[in-house]
């Protein structure tokens, strides 16, 4: 019986060393504010070393997440610099390019102006080039006339109206000259009717003239201004190519020719590729000014004969065969100067 309860005792622990019940009630404490009182996730360190060991070994978790946003920041960084940095050599390259180019040009101008120096010429090409330049001169001052035929006549039947309706107001205040001031306002108002009727039919034929000479004409002389830079371009690296080829055939000049021969492949190439643009559009214009005039000068002529013939009904024939649609009667702007 003495021997059993001094077993019970003894507190024995899982490592089988016997220590008081103080010592393990203060370890238990311990633990347990270990537990309430844990380290936060943000204030982690990493112990190097073993158990007990200094603190001369651990590192807070804070400091290596510092350091690694740092360095995030620090290459983010980087990247935007050298990002900047290739545009602003690309745009360096650019302007460098550009300048050279314009000097190059610049120099072949001045040395054609003064004839000292060969160009390309395509003697069929500039001779067409001229006469579209010369066509579209005649066909502006057409246009310009035909303006102002349209305010002329757009002035005469506005005072056709006003007279029409003055002889009207006339008729109904004077009883003794009532049928002579009514058949003349009915004339009036029956030459307003074929006036804005004629108004219609040369308001689209000015229209007509208008897309044809500014835009389809303009747009060939575009293309044919690019094609004249093209031009410029290549004879200008052309004589440059020649003139490094008459030089020593160093290695220096060597590597100057090879470049100039790679410019002077660019140029030639994009030249005729504007010249066989140029050619394609001016075909394809003298196609559409023959189409278009044809039909525009029939209307011209037919409307104008039939207005000044007194045929009102072909010249309502005529807008119905061409597909022209009258204002409604009582707007407030004039239909017929919609271009000024």
């Amino acid at each position: 019986m003495l021997s059993k309860a001094a077993t019970m005792e003894i507190p024995i622990n899982r490592n089988g060393d016997t220590r008081t019940l103080a010592e393990d009630d203060s370890l238990e404490q311990d633990l347990q504010q270990v537990m309430v009182s844990g380290p936060n996730l943000n204030e982690t360190s990493i112990v190097s070393g073993g158990y007990g060991g200094t603190a001369e070994g651990i590192i807070p978790t804070s400091s290596i997440k510092g350091s690694s946003m740092q360095d995030s920041r620090s290459s983010s960084s980087t990247t935007a610099e050298e990002a900047s940095r290739g545009v602003a050599v690309e745009k360096l390259d650019f302007m460098k390019q550009w300048g050279l180019n314009t000097y190059k040009c610049t120099k072949q101008m001045i040395a054609e102006r003064f004839g000292r120096g060969s160009r390309t010429v395509d003697l069929e090409l500039e001779a067409q080039i001229e006469v579209l330049r010369d066509t579209k001169r005649k066909y502006e001052t057409v246009l310009r006339l035909a303006r102002a035929l349209t305010n002329h006549l757009y002035s005469m039947v506005q005072t056709q109206h006003a007279l029409g309706d003055t002889f009207t107001d006339l008729s109904l205040k004077s009883p003794e000259l009532r049928d002579e001031f009514g058949y003349n306002a009915e004339t009036q108002k029956l030459l307003c009717k074929n006036g804005e009727t004629l108004l219609g039919a040369i308001n689209f034929f000015v229209s007509s003239i208008n897309t044809l000479v500014n835009k389809t004409m303009e747009d060939t002389l575009m293309t044919i201004k690019m094609y004249e830079a093209a031009r410029l371009e290549y004879d200008a690296y052309r004589a440059d190519l020649e003139e490094l080829s008459v030089g020593p055939r160093d290695v220096v000049n060597m590597a100057r020719i090879d470049t100039a021969q790679e410019q002077y492949q660019i140029h030639k190439d994009k030249y005729e590729r504007l010249r066989s643009d140029v050619t394609i559009k001016l075909n394809f214009l003298d196609e559409n000014k023959v189409k278009v005039m044809h039909k525009q000068l029939l209307l011209f002529h037919n409307a104008i004969s039939a207005y000044f013939a007194g045929n009102q009904q072909q010249l309502e024939q005529t807008l119905k065969q061409f597909n022209i649609k009258l204002r409604p009667p009582g707007a407030d702007k004039p239909s017929w100067l919609e271009e000024p």
